[in-house]
């Protein structure tokens, strides 16, 4: 199985990207697809508010659509942004990751939460999981009140588990972490808590992995059309 993966962080924080890539580095596996993590060009030092999302919106579909070379692409930040005009461009699988990690956490509990960056970022995630029509599975959001950049340092990790303490008391039995730049918690996290924790990148790259490995399968011989069956009207 051949292929490229293009993970894109919207953002320019290096310690987030360099998360990331850590955070993929299981899925690099001999016969699987290579997958390489960069920062938009473009893109601030932290998505954290409406306009820093629209801002990346059409920096990253052309950067999406510049790179032939990927097989899939993944946008590595929780709130999507871009998704929709992504995959307008390009005839490639493209995954938002926060819609992968709701996905997911859909197969591991019955009722998933979240830890959101802000006040603001819940507000987002409500309206993501309203669209997507799973609210009855939505045990809620948590914000941590911290900058991508701070929630991505060691001395995060106390509001981490808080909010995820929190989130158990909502009853959730699956933790989603909503930003790629917590994604070094993760591994504690889970311990700690005694539940599933989701990285959403992992979730996404995962999506990407089988993806590609179906599409590179050897296709199924070409087999005359079925006869209609004689009772057919």
């Amino acid at each position: 199985m051949a292929g490229h993966i293009l993970i894109i962080n919207p953002n320019i924080n290096p310690a987030v990207t360099a998360g990331i890539d850590e955070a993929v580095a299981p899925l690099r596996i001999n016969t699987g697809p290579t997958i390489e993590v960069v920062s938009l060009p473009q893109g601030p030092f932290g998505i954290e508010a409406q306009a820093d999302i629209e801002a990346v919106t059409l920096p990253l579909r052309n950067y999406v659509a510049g790179r032939a070379d990927a097989d899939a692409a993944i946008i590595a930040c929780f709130s999507d942004p871009g998704l929709a005009v992504c995959r307008e461009a390009v005839d490639r699988p493209v995954y938002g990751i926060g819609e992968c990690a709701m996905v997911t956490a859909l197969t591991r509990g019955e009722a998933f939460g979240i830890i959101a960056m802000s006040a603001a970022s819940r507000t987002r995630q409500a309206k993501a999981v309203r669209a997507m029509g799973i609210g009855a599975r939505w045990a809620g959001s948590v914000p941590l009140g911290l900058s991508v950049a701070d929630a991505a340092e060691d001395r995060a990790f106390d509001q981490v588990l808080a909010a995820g303490e929190a989130l158990l008391q909502k009853d959730a039995d699956v933790i989603i972490l909503g930003c790629a730049g917590l994604s070094k918690h993760r591994v504690m996290l889970e311990a700690l808590l005694g539940v599933p924790v989701l990285d959403p990148v992992q979730c996404a790259a995962t999506f990407a992995v089988g993806a590609i490995a179906l599409s590179s399968a050897e296709p199924a011989p070409a087999l005359e059309p079925r006869q209609r069956p004689r009772w057919a009207v």
